[in-house]
């Protein structure tokens, strides 16, 4: 019967990595692989996940499971960061109401939340594009309809407009999905003027709203990456938010995500984190610990959580200085860089077509996504100047 599976096209980006490996060129640029690049061009492990795994490995006592709801110190101790500490305390906006469970990184809990999704009696989910090319994926996998609407102009900035009357028009067993704050491929931000728009938006729509927040502290910080993430839930009922520390702690390869929902009351949490445990228990059974008990001994510790935050200052100043430097070159033929300084995180788009691209991976050695997608990390002081000068003489 498995001679019958008809090939799957292979993961455009898992073959952009295999033609970078293979070039020979020295002065190659790599504007694919979306992980945090230093100024010379290496991904290291964060000092403060560092300390965290010394401690681990000389105090972990056990390596028997923790349950489909994974490490739960882990979870609780990331909510503050999240949500904000006064919202969570007894009078605040959503005091009880909330709970969580560790994921297999941002792809688990994302998959989790549509899952859930589709068993509450959500048929369709609004998503803007272009978006990360795995959400499409997910709800393609989990069989939900997927109703894509334009969310970004031209100019690179975003089209809130698009965005409330979506919120606005959606109906009963529909929901909306929505990066929380750097989106993945774009770049672009809500301001809070808007995440308020949004918010009121879907305090009068009946849409579930589910929020991917993949990116917290590598836009403007971690409280005003939160922002739109807190604005929405105070605003509405009920909500499921997917987590990853994927980047924001460095832990790619290990796998640190997590689910949150909000309940419209606290009676209802045991029955929804039920019904999450058992489709976690059918998806993965337990979620990977090592990364998750890292970041639990950061978070718990005064002095580990400072380095930590510290070390993803840096990041934030080092992204936004690549910006900067690029936005520097202005417009270049039809490329008007100037809009990747009013963006944030590791990513924006370039509006090239695909033979543009191929010839800038061919005469220069620029690899980037077919879809105009470049990691702002992988550009750093040492290759700014050759990727401005291949534009150039590509559309200049």
């Amino acid at each position: 019967m498995l001679n019958q599976l008809p090939a799957q096209s292979p993961d455009a980006l898992l073959a952009l990595i295999k033609m970078y490996a293979s070039d020979p060129r020295t002065d190659k640029i790599d504007l694919g692989v979306g992980v945090y690049r230093t100024d010379d061009g290496a991904t290291p492990v964060f000092a403060a996940i560092k300390a965290a795994e010394a401690r681990l490995v000389a105090e972990q006592d056990s390596k028997s499971y923790l349950g489909p709801e994974g490490d739960l110190g882990f979870v609780n101790a990331l909510m503050p960061y999240i949500f904000g500490p006064g919202n969570l305390e007894d009078g605040g906006a959503y005091h009880g109401r909330i709970e969580g469970m560790q994921t297999p990184g941002g792809t688990g809990a994302v998959r989790l939340a549509v899952a859930v999704a589709k068993k509450a009696g959500v048929t369709k989910i609004h998503m803007g594009t272009p978006s990360w090319p795995n959400h499409a994926q997910i709800l393609s996998d989990v069989a939900l309809d997927a109703a894509l609407f334009e969310h970004s102009s031209a100019d690179g900035a975003v089209d809130v407009d698009a965005v409330l009357a979506i919120i606005r028009g959606a109906s009963a067993g529909e929901a909306v999905l929505l990066h929380g704050c750097c989106h993945n491929p774009t770049g672009i931000d809500y301001s809070t003027d808007q995440w308020d728009a949004i918010a009121a938006a879907f305090a009068d729509s009946a849409a579930l709203p589910i929020l991917d927040l993949a990116y917290q502290g590598l836009g403007s910080g971690m409280d005003d990456d939160a922002y739109g993430v807190r604005a929405v839930l105070s605003a509405v009922p009920e909500a499921l938010v997917a987590y990853s520390c994927d980047k924001n702690f460095g832990m790619y390869r290990d796998r640190v995500g997590a689910l949150y929902v909000l309940a419209d009351k606290h009676e209802q949490l045991s029955a929804i984190m039920s019904n999450l445990n058992a489709l976690a228990r059918s998806s993965w059974s337990m979620p990977p610990d090592h990364g998750a008990a890292a970041v639990r001994i950061i978070l718990n510790d005064p002095a580990l959580t400072k380095l930590w935050l510290d070390e993803l200052t840096t990041m934030r100043s080092r992204i936004g200085d690549v910006r900067a430097q690029m936005a520097a070159a202005g417009q270049i033929g039809p490329l008007n860089l100037t809009a990747l300084a009013r963006q944030n995180g590791l990513f924006s788009m370039l509006a090239l077509s695909k033979d543009q691209i191929v010839t800038l991976r061919e005469d220069h050695g620029v690899y980037m996504a077919g879809s105009g997608r470049i990691n702002v990390a992988g550009l750093h002081s040492g290759n700014i100047a050759n990727f401005v000068s291949a534009l150039k003489t590509l559309v200049g």
